[in-house]
């Protein structure tokens, strides 16, 4: 089994989370913030990881360090539970419409943090979610899964929309990129042999 359990104790926040990739979408998510629990509930059935989140965050302030934490942890367990990355499908793309909007998201699991986030969010606030948060959670990711993140927004107008494309195209990316892939026979996706 593929799986990592994260704690991570900070004066700001307080988070337990559980990652299996080899799952069946099964989640527990309650982060004290509903936006991001519906973000990550969609992210667990679309990529098919069992994901559980517990986290009690400094939320009476707002839910910058919440969102960016559990990215961090997100990320932090991505990576334990790939450890030495033997056989997996390493890149991966996926392009998702929702009404109006549609998003590419592309992944290398490379051992390089970057992000690339060209989405046009029109709207500062969806509910009491600040919309600039959504950078903030996959830079949280990126930065401890060290892999490289492209999301291009190709269409779209509905912030909500975009945002939920988002985290569905990331979800199928991160699903197509850890499959193994049988023709590896075990070995590492890399001409250097290290990722």
């Amino acid at each position: 089994m593929r799986e990592a359990k994260i704690d991570r104790k900070t004066k700001e926040t307080e988070i337990s989370l559980y990652l299996n990739l080899d799952g069946n979408g099964c989640c527990d998510i309650d982060t004290g913030c509903g936006f991001l629990d519906h973000m990550l509930e969609l992210l667990s059935n679309h990529s098919r990881f069992d994901l559980t989140v517990k986290c009690r965050g400094d939320v009476k302030v707002d839910y910058h360090h919440t969102v960016e934490d559990v990215g961090i942890c997100f990320g932090t367990a991505f990576k334990e539970a790939l450890n030495d990355k033997k056989g997996i499908t390493r890149y991966a793309d996926v392009t998702i419409p929702m009404d109006e909007a549609l998003v590419l998201c592309a992944i290398d699991i490379s051992g390089r943090s970057y992000l690339l986030y060209d989405l046009i969010l029109k709207q500062s606030k969806v509910g009491d979610f600040d919309t600039e948060l959504v950078e903030e959670f996959f830079w949280g990711f990126c930065r401890t899964a060290l892999v490289t993140l492209d999301f291009i927004q190709l269409a779209g107008k509905n912030t909500h929309h975009i945002i939920e494309c988002a985290f569905k195209a990331f979800a199928r990316a991160l699903k197509n990129a850890v499959k193994i892939d049988e023709s590896l026979n075990g070995k590492i996706p890399s001409s250097k042999g290290v990722l």
